[in-house]
């Protein structure tokens, strides 16, 4: 063997309680080994601790992190650090691929999601797994098929509805990701250009996730005061299409909708009762995370953010979008109507670096807090990312308990002051709802960080301890693992993680990074 881990209690990811044994590695293998038995030249003490299954966090918008900042970066090694062995991103709808070749230099320039402008976007994803092997990853990545991104890539960011021919371009691009082994496709209906898609689009393309067995992933069109009804629509489309449903992040967002859970949560598990393949993730944190422009109505995104920023800057369509913002648009979800600017925080801001951490309420200071917020974005040609406190802390309780949940921690590795589930999600969840608010046992949540979802995601011969499994795993100790993210200091590392193993080679021992790099991108 290269590797034993000695002395500590197996939690193995499949819900069946700890155990004492050892964990050999040989040849990026996992070898169950009785206690004190088996050699190997290197030696990881587990005494105290648990030995897991690396934790794979299902929601992330990682996607672009690894190639722009340097290796050993806290925004890059954020997630490894707490123990996640495999990240998946390309979620709500942002994913760095595909596109048709006349449609890249567009997407580049303008950006996608969160990754801002330049950003590396890809024609497929083989071309994705190709830009990683120069940057090798602590940890592995797989990713789904962003429906924002591909709807760009085929039409470009207008508001209007596909044609036969432009449906069936995205048909065949998606199709040809999902083969090349992309892990499913997913939207994000409250973000433009994906909004501008009705739900025949949607189920179209879904019906090509499930002839490939991979999950439709959604962040619904509504999560606050519609979301009843934006839960019908995807389960409508997943239905129609006959794909398993993966709900993102669930929540029921705004004073609006608060307490929704009690509802959506046995909503869906009469779904599953009665034979439909559903799940949802959750991150263990009262406020959400997202960008600026998406709290300004539709048709503000109408064209991308070159368009955005022009009308930013006529002070007639100012007054449109805070009018709008008031009485509010048909069919939008209206995170600021829901809430308030004294809600909103931001998080980074590279031109207004003053600005973050700071509301935009506090910022506004007697100014009327829309002509703040476009200032915000011309200064960063559209690039901010902010903070939403807009949920309560029993509906994120209830979520996490849910059989149908698995943890995610939707991070969104920014400068400034991103939002702290990026670095502590997984330490927060064994910390705080497994050991202090026993709100489920600690071999459940490691089911949901591990097994689950690699059944869900097809990630074979992952999220287990068994001999033959792939060798990521993470040695924590349950007595003091906590996350130490903050708000204020949102990339402090946890407490309590041990050692973090990747394809057989320690990426963190003792608490400290090494210098291996054994990660890959992983097809489905």
């Amino acid at each position: 063997m290269d590797l034993v881990i000695r002395g500590g209690t197996v939690v193995d990811g499949t819900g069946a309680p700890p155990r004492r044994a050892d964990v050999g590695v040989a040849g990026g293998r996992i070898v169950a080994l009785p206690p004190g038995d088996g050699t190997a030249p290197e030696v990881l003490d587990a005494h105290g601790a648990v030995v897991a299954p690396g934790f794979i966090d299902v929601h992330t918008h990682s996607d672009a992190v690894g190639l722009r900042e340097a290796d050993g970066h806290d925004l890059v090694r954020a997630a490894v650090r707490q123990g996640v062995t495999t990240e998946i991103c390309g979620n709500c709808g942002s994913s760095l691929f595909p596109s048709l070749p006349d449609r890249l230099p567009a997407l580049r320039r303008q950006g996608i999601g969160s990754f801002g402008t330049g950003a590396p976007v890809a024609a497929d994803f083989a071309g994705f797994a190709a830009a990683y092997r120069d940057r090798p990853r602590a940890n592995h990545l797989a990713s789904l098929v962003g429906h924002g991104t591909l709807r760009a890539g085929v039409l470009g960011y207008q508001d209007r509805p596909a044609t036969a021919a432009e449906l069936d371009a995205m048909c065949a691009l998606l199709d040809s990701c999902l083969a090349q082994g992309a892990a499913g496709l997913s939207t994000g209906l409250i973000y433009a250009p994906g909004s501008f898609g009705d739900t025949a689009e949607v189920t179209a393309l879904a019906r090509v996730a499930a002839r490939h067995r991979k999950p439709y992933v959604t962040h619904l069109r509504d999560e606050m005061s519609r979301v009843d009804e934006a839960l019908t629509e995807a389960i409508g489309i997943a239905r129609d299409a006959g794909a398993p449903l993966h709900v993102s992040h669930h929540k029921t967002a705004g004073r609006y909708a608060w307490g929704r859970t009690e509802t959506t949560l046995p909503r869906l598990d009469a779904l599953r009762a009665n034979g439909m393949d559903v799940s949802c993730d959750v991150y263990p944190y009262d406020a959400a995370s997202t960008s600026l422009a998406a709290m300004l109505p539709p048709w503000a995104n109408d064209g991308g953010t070159d368009a955005l920023t022009a009308r930013l800057a006529d002070p007639a369509q100012r007054a449109r979008m805070r009018a709008d913002i008031d009485t509010g648009v048909p069919g939008w979800e209206n995170t600021v109507g829901n809430g308030g600017w004294d809600r909103i925080s931001v998080a980074s801001a590279p031109g207004t670096p003053g600005a973050e951490g700071r509301t935009v309420a506090d910022l506004a200071a007697g100014r009327d807090p829309l002509d703040v917020v476009a200032e915000l974005l011309l200064a960063d040609h559209g690039q901010v990312t902010i903070i939403s406190h807009s949920m309560r802390e029993d509906d994120v309780r209830r979520v996490i308990a849910s059989p149908l949940s698995m943890i995610g921690s939707d991070g969104v590795p920014v400068a400034g002051h991103p939002h702290p589930r990026w670095a502590g999600t997984f330490a927060r969840v064994l910390g705080r709802y497994v050991r202090d608010l026993a709100v489920l046992p600690l071999e459940t949540a490691v089911r949901k960080m591990t097994g689950y979802p690699a059944a869900r995601f097809g990630l074979t011969d992952r999220g287990v301890v068994r001999t033959g499994a792939h060798a990521d795993l993470v040695v924590f100790d349950p007595a003091t693992v906590t996350d130490r993210a903050t708000y204020a200091e949102p990339l402090l590392p946890p407490a309590g993680v041990r050692h973090v193993v990747v394809a057989g080679h320690p990426v963190v021992r003792d608490a400290a990074g090494t210098a291996a790099r054994p990660g890959t991108v992983l097809r489905t």
